[in-house]
């Protein structure tokens, strides 16, 4: 099997040829890639691979930089194997699927909503999830956290969809009703804080700010299973979602079922944020941010799932780092950093659409 951006080896006589701009594995699979989007997708991944190096090795905890290959290959011992195994390499492994996870929900509902602003973080599926994940860990301890996180997603995108008169089709709309219902998922978790014990409201808090401090390897396990059972569903609907950008009438023309196709895209869009929020609490923003970022660098039309992930994965290992490193504010949760960003962002972006007249 050979592989190649324009073409491999000459394919047999009769055999179609895939345009240029695709993609060629062996003679009957041809995918659409454009090349500056393959080199931003090695950039991204590069620029990932640098801010998990520094994760490991800077601070007085850190493993040497000599030592770092030998310990991710199994050689760590002593103090480098504690950093590895318990401190700082579940908090990682856990910080790149969130912020994948969170990057695809994200550009998920942003295509399905044709909106900047529909995202988890504005239109209240974050924050329903993290009040369901609260209310749950308060009144059924023994019923998984993750339970809570779903029922609460779908909770607040119903009470969202129910709430616009035009479910997520009008985008003003969209973001009022969003905004109401995260208000009232914040006053669900608020009160939840306010009645368990300080002990257990401490620790609640930070992960309803959004932390991956003193997570686990069973926690990545969490997260990763979900990306991954989720990830081959968004590529299937990825095609759909890019056809529906022209139009319902043109998608549907051509063989695709917009109501359906945004569904598909909602439920996995909720899947992916209600496992994110599990492991990590709701973090800000990222699902907000990440989307756009993809967008703006390739400057094309439709979904950038991988690019999506990889600037998820990316913008929130940057975030736990200065986290774990700024002396100036220790131990603070993660989401604090990516709500200052994600803060100033959302201002550019609603003033941006309130001069387009979308707002």
């Amino acid at each position: 099997m050979t592989t190649d951006l324009r073409k491999a080896a000459p394919a047999p006589v009769g055999a179609p040829r895939p345009p240029r701009g695709y993609l060629r594995i062996g003679t009957r699979v041809a995918l659409p890639v454009q090349r500056s989007s393959v080199v931003v997708v090695l950039g991204a991944l590069a620029a990932l691979v640098l801010a998990s190096v520094a994760t490991l090795t800077l601070g007085r905890l850190g493993i040497g930089l000599t030592d770092l290959p030998g310990a991710v290959f199994g050689a760590a011992e002593g103090k480098d194997a504690f950093v590895l195994d318990r401190l700082r390499g579940p908090r990682l492994v856990t910080g790149i699927a969130t912020g994948a996870a969170f990057g695809l929900s994200g550009t998920l509902f942003q295509t399905v909503t044709r909106n900047p602003l529909g995202s988890p973080d504005i239109i209240g599926l974050s924050t329903g999830a993290g009040a369901g994940a609260a209310t749950f860990a308060l009144l059924l301890p023994g019923v998984p956290v993750w339970i809570g996180a779903v029922l609460g997603a779908v909770g607040a995108m119903a009470l969202v969809y129910v709430s616009t008169g035009t479910g997520f089709r009008n985008p003003g709309r969209l973001v009022v009703a969003g905004i109401g219902v995260a208000a009232i998922a914040t006053a669900i978790i608020q009160y939840v804080v306010y009645v368990v014990e300080r002990d257990a409201a401490t620790s609640l808090t930070a992960y309803l700010n959004g932390s991956l401090a003193a997570r686990s390897w069973s926690d990545a396990t969490t997260v990763w299973v979900v990306l991954l059972a989720t990830a081959p569903l968004c590529a299937l609907v990825s095609r759909h979602l890019a056809v529906g950008e022209m139009g319902d009438e043109i998608s549907a023309s051509l063989g695709s079922d917009p109501g359906r196709t945004r569904t598909a895209a909602v439920v996995l869009s909720i899947v992916l944020a209600a496992g994110a929020v599990t492991v990590a609490g709701p973090i800000a923003f990222v699902a907000l941010i990440a989307p756009q970022v993809a967008r703006r660098i390739t400057r094309g039309a439709g979904p950038r799932l991988v690019l999506s992930a990889l600037m998820g994965a990316l913008l929130l290992v940057l975030a736990d780092l200065a986290a774990q490193q700024l002396p100036f504010f220790d131990d603070l949760p993660v989401g604090i950093y990516t709500m200052a960003v994600g803060g100033l962002y959302l201002g550019y972006l609603l003033t941006r659409e309130w001069r387009r007249g979308s707002l």
